[in-house]
């Protein structure tokens, strides 16, 4: 019994000094870590300072090829590439809803030469509607601007018995679920638009998905869905032709080509007011100057009349605001969808 009670008095009074070791270790690790990441970022901006960009700038579009997000970033690379001195080429890696292309940016080095497209998709929806996503929207990314904006429209087939938003929601009030909107799909821009407008305009409509906008407009044009949320650019051509009946466009003021259709603002339903946009972003931790550079760099791009010519004719219109209120944009984007998602029951594995 003495043996033991000496035994365990040895091994207390070891405690204090296991603990002190372990201490020390952490500490080590601390400040070897801090001194790794001082060291990268030094030499990061060292490179700044002798030249950037000395070589070719890539620019992760997280879409395919030949939709809005790739050819905004085609009009803007090739005179931002003008601007640095050095080619941006674009790097299309679609798939997910655009997460597979935002996750490998994340990962890359934040030396500026690798840059990325951010959207209302990838950096508003996608943290709001999959739990396990491989990324942070408003940590894992150093934004520099936002390029442009494309409004959205709210659109009906001829057949609905409403000429304007207040007999809309009059009818879809006496017929909760009877009608019915197409979107692009679970999850994506038009799907929270719609959910949104039924919280905003206390509306039950029924949601019916498609694969892509493409078979969605489609079916609105048939009547076959009586409502559609979409992109501008896409649904203008049949709106001008009578096809399809404007309602509403999200957009900070009314299209020149719709002069005739207000704004959602001007109906009272601001919070679905957000037009779609298009940004650019880097991985965090891009050293300040780096950030300053391109910032400037893609401001005057924007500003080029050829530039604010092939944006216009898309149906975008520039922005380059400064990084810090493209900051707070992607922050408020991600709450709102996430209050979007969570009244709707909205969740994607």
């Amino acid at each position: 019994m003495h043996e033991q009670n000496r035994e365990n008095a040895f091994v207390s009074s070891l405690i204090p000094f296991a603990t002190k070791i372990m201490q020390r270790r952490h500490l080590l690790r601390a400040l070897a870590a801090t001194s790794a990441a001082l060291a990268t970022g030094l030499s990061f901006s060292a490179a700044a300072q002798s030249g950037y960009p000395t070589k070719p700038i890539t620019l992760v579009v997280p879409f395919p090829a030949g939709g809005t997000t790739d050819i905004v970033a085609r009009i803007v690379a090739d005179k931002l590439g003008q601007q640095l001195g050095q080619a941006v080429v674009v790097d299309n890696r679609g798939g997910a809803g655009g997460s597979i292309g935002t996750t490998f940016l994340s990962k890359a080095a934040p030396d500026g030469y690798t840059l990325g497209i951010a959207t209302a998709s990838t950096h508003g929806i996608n943290p709001a509607v999959y739990p396990r996503l491989s990324y942070d929207a408003t940590k894992d990314f150093t934004p520099i601007t936002n390029l442009a904006s494309v409004p959205n429209v709210m659109s009906i087939h001829p057949s609905v018995k409403a000429t304007d938003m207040k007999a809309f929601i009059a009818l879809a009030q006496t017929q909760p679920g009877k009608l019915a909107y197409g979107s692009a799909g679970n999850g994506s821009v038009s799907h929270m638009m719609g959910e949104l407008f039924k919280l905003s305009s206390k509306t039950e409509l029924l949601h019916v998905p498609y694969k892509g906008v493409g078979p969605a407009l489609n079916d609105a044009l048939a009547g076959q869905v009586q409502v559609l949320f979409d992109n501008l650019p896409s649904s203008l051509p049949f709106i001008e032709g009578g096809k399809l009946r404007a309602l509403a466009v999200a957009a900070p003021k009314r299209v020149a080509a719709l002069p005739n259709v207000p704004t959602f603002a001007e109906l009272g339903l601001g919070e679905v007011n957000d037009a779609a946009w298009f940004g650019l972003i880097a991985p965090a931790n891009l050293p300040a100057d780096l950030q300053n550079k391109l910032h400037a760099a893609a401001v005057k791009v924007l500003a080029l009349p050829e530039v604010k010519a092939k944006l216009e004719k898309l149906g975008a219109t520039p922005v380059g605001d400064t990084p810090a209120h493209f900051a707070a944009q992607i922050k408020s984007e991600v709450a709102k969808n996430k209050r979007v998602a969570a009244a709707a029951k909205i969740s994607l594995d």
